[in-house]
């Protein structure tokens, strides 16, 4: 029997074969000696099959079939079958740099649990769409997340073993990243940043995907607040004002060292108000149920 691997890496997947083998191969450039490395992918179940999925990992990680829907479960699952005393989390669609695994183990040495740098990816830096130019500033800010907000997106997570077993797994039907990191510093764990364990994120280029993304992320955030004392009364006054935030982040935008033109800020305006407000009239139909 070979010595067991000092890191995991964990994947969650589901049918995004394309992005899948992006990843891997990120991964599988990675300065930190991946002989001391192993990768699990853990496929939600995707329709392409198990024997398709496979063939695009061409033995590049060790594949797990997760049943149970959604990427917090895939993510268990895969942890389930780890071996490593760390481990680490990115998402099928990420594309990791090399130095991403390098940088987060070594800020886990002065931390229980990291968060690293996010960058938002677009097809096409000279024509933005509208969704695009709207995350290309505002998706992703992960350094804020962790340094202000006290959690890191669950796309560039890392952890000791021992502090996951006793945080417990990824929760379902909550945002997941929110959840675990406040269950973690519940427990007295601290959270650090490392900003060179970068990964890439590419930005949703379409409303409808956009649209999707923050439907799913109002509803496991109002999950998060509905049962708290005086929750549903927060959520109400927080999403009231959620269209007047929108004027001050504008300024924001028009200096945004992000956007390259005057055109593209102009995009990203347009998206972030409209979605202000979409958000909104979303957040208070969940109120009343209607969602």
């Amino acid at each position: 029997m070979s010595a067991p691997p000092k890191v995991s890496i964990i994947v969650p997947h589901y049918r995004d074969l394309d992005s899948l083998d992006l990843c891997l191969r990120g991964l599988t450039a990675q300065t930190y000696p991946m002989a001391d490395a192993e990768i699990i992918v853990a496929d939600n179940a995707s329709p392409q099959g198990e024997a398709e999925v496979a063939r695009v990992i061409a033995g590049r990680a060790r594949l797990v079939t997760v049943n149970e829907r959604g990427a917090g479960p895939a993510r268990n699952g895969g942890v389930a079958v780890a071996r490593g005393e760390v481990l680490a989390f990115t998402d099928c669609d990420c594309q990791p740099e090399p130095q991403w695994l390098e940088a987060g183990l070594a800020a886990l040495e002065t931390h229980d649990f990291v968060g690293g740098g996010m960058k938002v990816l677009v097809q096409d830096p000279n024509d933005m769409t509208p969704a695009e130019a709207f995350e290309t500033e505002f998706a992703f800010n992960n350094a804020d997340y962790v340094t202000r907000k006290g959690f890191t997106v669950t796309a560039n997570l890392f952890c000791r073993r021992e502090v996951f077993d006793q945080v417990g797994g990824f929760r379902v039907g909550v945002s997941e990243d929110y959840d675990w990191c406040e269950r973690a510093r519940q427990a007295g764990y601290r959270i650090g940043y490392a900003p060179d364990a970068m990964v890439g994120h590419p930005a949703r280029r379409v409303w409808g995907d956009l649209i999707s993304k923050w439907r799913r992320l109002n509803a496991e955030t109002y999950t998060l607040f509905k049962d708290r004392r005086g929750g549903r009364l927060t959520w109400l006054v927080k999403n009231l004002v959620m269209p007047f935030s929108a004027l001050a982040h504008t300024p924001r935008v028009l200096v945004s060292r992000k956007l390259r033109t005057p055109r593209q800020r102009m995009l990203a305006l347009g998206a972030l108000y409209r979605l202000r407000f979409w958000r909104c009239l979303d957040s208070l139909q969940l109120l009343a149920g209607k969602s």
